[in-house]
Order: structure tokens, then C-alpha cells, then sequence
């Protein structure tokens, strides 16, 4: 999925390891979000299902509805 979307491992940990906001989703996965201004002013999400033996990232993507800072 990363090296497809040409996304850095390390925004991915970063994510994990540092989240600006986390939410835990209806489906109780959770989402850790993150700013950037690597290419300018973006926030990403990388949702993770903790319920998975080890957890699982199950996508990562760049919100557009989050566009004010957190």
C-alpha cells in the first residue's frame, strides 16, 4: 500500500508513535491523525485495527475534511 501511494514508512510511524488527535471509529478501529507540512499544509489519517494480534494498519490517507489545525 505505501510504496504504491509512494508514502514514506516513516509518516506512518510517526503517526503511530506521535499523533497530533486520535478517535476511535464506529467500528472501533482507531484512527490516528497527524499534520505535515512536508508538502504543504496536509493532515493524514492512518487507521489501525487494534483488535488484530499484532495491530493492523489498514489504510493511511491524507484528509481533505481536516483542514484547520488541530
Amino acid at each position: 500500500m505505501l510504496e504504491e501511494r509512494k508514502i514514506p514508512r516513516e509518516w506512518v510511524m510517526l503517526a503511530l508513535e506521535s499523533p497530533d488527535h486520535t478517535e476511535i471509529g464506529a467500528d472501533n478501529n482507531v484512527h490516528y491523525i497527524k499534520e505535515s507540512n512536508e508538502f504543504g499544509p496536509r493532515t493524514f489519517r492512518v487507521i489501525v485495527n487494534p483488535r488484530a494480534t499484532p495491530n493492523r494498519v489498514i489504510t493511511f490517507f491524507f484528509d481533505r475534511r481536516l483542514r484547520t489545525p488541530l
